[in-house]
């Protein structure tokens, strides 16, 4: 069970992309950056389980089927999935699967976009001034709302990040406003650590149409809290930086 990091490729763990050179078959989602299946071996059977919302997917119990019957043929089965399988990424479901089949599973956890997307746009999500801690929450819970923990998230002062929530951004920032919590500040990071990326800053109560007029969609990563406003002073001290590097 590999995690592949957040976009790019080589932010894959170094673990992670050795057992990709040895890897009998390769289980991967839509998420994971395709070139890494270069590093595996030319014979290795590569087999795409890919899972976006409101579009057709590989059901879940179909990728556990296939991870055990994998396993049973071939010595080195890799499911290898976006950011970190622990972070809303149903990891637990296909380890159990293995397991109950007698299948060894070793654990090579990855780069979570929750946290790596929004650093590399200069948005840290604790500072001592702002915020002293943060919740990481799903925009799309198996019922197909956000998660209930977002009214109590909203109460707090912590930095709040939304994974798999633009298709209920308007229903998340109403929750925030309800809280008094309008003039927020509020950032969209789309295809996080890609050349694609894109960015949206704004409050709680002009992102939608911020977004909107960007045309912002997923996969996308949604931070509310007083810490976006620090990305314009970590940008200007980075450019001050590499214009100084020799």
């Amino acid at each position: 069970m590999v995690g592949a990091g957040p976009g790019s490729p080589d932010l894959i763990s170094l673990r992670g992309w050795r057992i990709l050179q040895r890897a009998d078959v390769v289980l991967y989602d839509a998420l994971v950056d395709e070139t890494l299946l270069a590093d595996c071996p030319a014979n290795a059977i590569k087999v795409y389980v890919g899972k976006r919302g409101g579009k057709p997917s590989v059901p879940q119990l179909s990728i556990n089927q296939l991870i055990v019957e994998y396993a049973q043929q071939y010595p080195i089965v890799v499911r290898l999935k976006g950011g970190d399988p622990f972070v809303f990424g149903r990891a637990t479901e296909e380890i159990d699967a293995a397991l109950q089949h007698g299948i060894a599973v070793e654990l090579i956890p990855g780069i979570s976009s929750a946290l790596a997307v929004p650093a590399l746009q200069g948005i840290p999500l604790t500072d001592r001034q702002y915020s002293t801690s943060f919740w990481v929450l799903t925009g799309t819970t198996a019922e197909g709302n956000f998660s209930s923990d977002l009214h109590l998230a909203a109460q707090s002062n912590a930095t709040i990040i939304v994974l798999m929530g633009m298709n209920k951004l308007a229903a998340i920032c109403q929750v925030f406003a309800q809280m008094g919590k309008e003039m927020l500040p509020v950032a969209i990071i789309q295809n996080g650590t890609l050349p694609t990326e894109k960015i949206v800053v704004g409050t709680v109560n002009n992102i939608v149409q911020l977004a909107t007029e960007q045309q912002m969609a997923s996969p996308a990563i949604i931070v509310l809290g007083d810490v976006v406003q620090l990305r314009q002073q970590m940008q200007a001290i980075q450019s001050n930086v590499i214009a100084h590097l020799p």
